[in-house]
């Protein structure tokens, strides 16, 4: 197997399957349902957002923290953001009280069997758009925000690049997962829209190319936590023998230096 392959059967797996997506999609219908009977006129809309509407959520068994986010939009605006999350939390806790639930600002998680549920409260102003709660190191209440702004500019890159950058999306985001989370989920998406790969879309490139190219321009910053920065270092080290191996034509080698990277340590 080549590297590419390899690669590319990571980004297939990634793709959450059929039995998987009705669970969710059961569980979505449930969430909606309950929501309404229990808000009753409270709520002016609600819907999915974030990744699983992008199509680059990961399956569970691949990342135990991925979710479905779920924006709702209250119609009265006049309290402060936890108050709204008070009243999701009592939500969750009349509907679910046999599942795990907790505050993980700005929104609230709900923990279910096979997925796990963000919700995310909102308002919403005529002249400042929608907004929702700001993180707590902030020092405002609320953030405006676009929760669907993203997925064009993220499918539009897709196009660009030969259908490789949402393959790329769920690699990346399996080796975040599999090396602590060094990096938000949607962060990594973003870095990699951002990232460009113009010597790519000129020439032309694999799945590999991409991964090569991000994986080796990837920073964590000066002032990361040491782990995160062993974890970089620890995966372009991997990227430079694998590639050396696959040059001298050592694909059986090149793919087990590969393989280290998406390996928990």
């Amino acid at each position: 197997m080549t590297i590419n392959s390899y690669l590319t059967n990571i980004a297939k797996t990634a793709i959450i399957k059929d039995q998987e997506k009705e669970k969710i999609r059961l569980s979505i219908l449930a969430l909606e349902y309950r929501l309404d009977e229990y808000f009753n006129n409270s709520i002016s809309d609600k819907y999915i957002f974030g990744s699983y509407r992008r199509g680059t959520i990961l399956p569970r068994k691949m990342d135990s923290k991925s979710d479905v986010d779920y924006l709702i939009i209250f119609s009265d605006r006049t309290f402060k953001p936890q108050t709204y999350l008070d009243w999701l939390t009592g939500f969750v806790e009349k509907n679910y009280p046999k599942s795990e639930i907790y505050q993980s600002n700005p929104t609230i998680v709900l923990t279910l069997n096979h997925i796990r549920f963000e919700l995310v409260p909102a308002i919403r102003y005529p002249l400042y758009g929608l907004q929702i709660p700001a993180k707590a190191s902030a020092y405002q209440d609320w953030i405006g925000t676009d929760p669907v702004g993203f997925n064009s500019t993220l499918t539009d890159a897709n196009k660009t690049h030969k259908n490789l950058i949402k393959p790329l999306v769920r690699v990346v985001k399996f080796w975040n997962s599999q090396n602590g989370s060094p990096f938000e989920s949607f962060t990594l998406e973003n870095y990699i829209v951002q990232h460009g790969f113009w010597t790519r879309w000129i020439f032309g490139g694999q799945l590999k190319d991409y991964f090569f190219d991000f994986m080796e321009n990837l920073d964590v910053g000066f002032f990361a936590p040491a782990w995160k920065k062993e974890a970089i270092k620890r995966t372009k080290l991997l990227i430079t023998t694998a590639k050396e191996f696959e040059e001298n034509s050592d694909q059986t080698r090149a793919e087990n230096e590969l393989e280290k990277m998406f390996l928990m340590y």
